[in-house]
C-alpha cells in the first residue's frame, strides 16, 4: 500500500520520447475566428490547439488532422475537454475556471505536455 501511494506522488515525466525543436514562444494575438481556420482541414492553415488561451501549433502531428483521433481539438480552445478527458465537440470550450481542483490539475498537466512538444504561436483574444 505504501508503494502505491509513493507511486501516486511521483512527478509525471512529460519529456517527449524524442527531442523536439521548439520555436521561441510567440505572444501574437489570435482571434477565435482565426483559430477556427486552423482546424486541421486546410493545407494553408496548420492545426492549432489552444489551452487556457495559449495557442500551440500541432500541425506536424497527424492526430490533429482531418482523420486524426484528436481532430476535435483542432481550431479550438480545448481546455475544458482536456481537463475532463473528453473527446466530445461540445466540451471543446475555453471555460475552465469553474472546474474542480482535480480537473484543473489534469488541465495543467496537459498544458505542460503540450508545451514540451508544440511551439506556442500566440494567445487567443476576444
Amino acid at each position: 500500500m505504501a508503494e502505491e501511494r509513493a507511486h501516486e506522488t511521483e512527478p509525471k515525466n512529460f519529456e517527449p520520447k524524442h527531442p523536439v525543436k521548439l520555436e521561441p514562444p510567440k505572444d501574437d494575438p489570435i482571434s477565435v475566428a482565426e483559430l477556427a481556420k486552423h482546424d486541421g482541414q486546410h493545407e494553408d492553415y496548420p492545426a492549432y490547439v489552444a489551452i487556457k488561451s495559449t495557442v500551440f501549433n500541432v500541425g506536424g502531428n497527424p492526430a490533429y488532422g482531418p482523420e486524426g483521433q484528436y481532430k476535435v481539438f483542432a481550431g479550438k480552445d480545448a481546455s475544458r475537454a482536456l481537463a475532463q478527458s473528453s473527446l466530445k465537440p461540445e466540451d471543446c470550450v475555453s471555460h475552465w475556471e469553474d472546474l474542480d481542483d482535480k480537473e484543473k490539475k489534469v488541465l495543467d498537466d496537459w498544458f505542460t505536455f503540450f508545451s514540451k512538444r508544440y511551439s506556442i504561436v500566440g494567445k487567443v483574444v476576444s
